[in-house]
């Protein structure tokens, strides 16, 4: 075993807040991980777009940012289902010219174009970086597996100083379906030529680390606002509130996961 997972191995960070989900831990924790994928938002912080709408219509600004990311995540959903797919992109600009709509907003065209590039300029919550380099110094492989474009997250990524950390950047674009379709999830594994059980799904929201479970990926949810549980009959395994409480729920994984010689 290498210096690096072997210090992953024995370091305690993370264990504190970890939650697990009752009666998931024992099935998730059966195989080695190898690959750990994440969605977009658990790794990118998404609140400054909502400040920015809020910036630029102060009257109903909280309004249109919760209408816009409803709608957003409908129109997905709905694209998928009648097979009528468009990217991402296309989606938040859609779903943004809605909102405003809705709400009988003048978008000026400056505006609409600050608001799509604020998707361009994420930066990382405080605790991403550390826990990304932690775990590539394990010796595991990172990727991600969004409904965020390539361009999208090829910009925030390098926006962020994340260059190189991630071994696949992939998006739901490649596969023609957004999560929590299946179609989206077997990316992981087709792409990192890896079982299921030997990868670990990170989601953000409760509905993906529902879809993320029901496909059969270990899953951690990071809940970072306390939202509950979907009631959709599947579950994270693991949840905590950070990607430091995601270590403990991977090194738990790689004890368990360890041959008899430690390797």
């Amino acid at each position: 075993m290498d210096i690096g997972r072997r210090s992953f191995l024995t370091s305690t960070l993370g264990f504190a807040s970890l939650v697990t989900l009752p009666g998931t831990i024992k099935a998730a924790l059966t195989s080695r991980p190898r690959v750990v994928l994440f969605d977009a938002f658990p790794v990118f912080d998404p609140r400054p777009v909502a400040t920015l709408v809020k910036q630029l219509f102060p009257t109903q600004g909280e309004v249109l940012a919760e209408l816009w990311r409803t709608k957003q995540f409908e129109y997905t959903w709905l694209r998928t289902v009648s097979d009528q797919y468009r990217n991402f992109w296309d989606v938040t600009r859609d779903a943004l010219h809605f909102g405003c709509h809705t709400l009988k907003l003048d978008l000026s065209q400056t505006d609409e174009d600050r608001l799509m590039a604020a998707y361009l300029q994420l930066k990382p919550w405080p605790d991403a970086p550390d826990a990304l380099r932690r775990m590539k110094q394990a010796g595991l492989k990172l990727g991600f597996l969004s409904n965020f474009t390539t361009g999208m997250l090829q910009a925030n990524i390098h926006g962020s100083g994340l260059d190189g950390v991630f071994d696949h950047v992939l998006s739901t674009d490649q596969a023609g379906a957004f999560k929590p379709d299946p179609r989206a999830y077997r990316l992981g594994v087709d792409v990192f030529g890896v079982s299921k059980q030997e990868a670990v799904f990170v989601a953000f929201a409760g509905w993906d680390a529902a879809g993320a479970a029901a496909f059969g990926y270990p899953t951690f949810w990071v809940n970072r606002f306390g939202q509950p549980a979907e009631e959709l009959g599947f579950a994270a395994d693991a949840t905590g509130a950070t990607l430091t409480a995601l270590l403990g729920f991977v090194q738990a994984k790689i004890s368990r996961g360890q041959r008899p010689d430690g390797s």
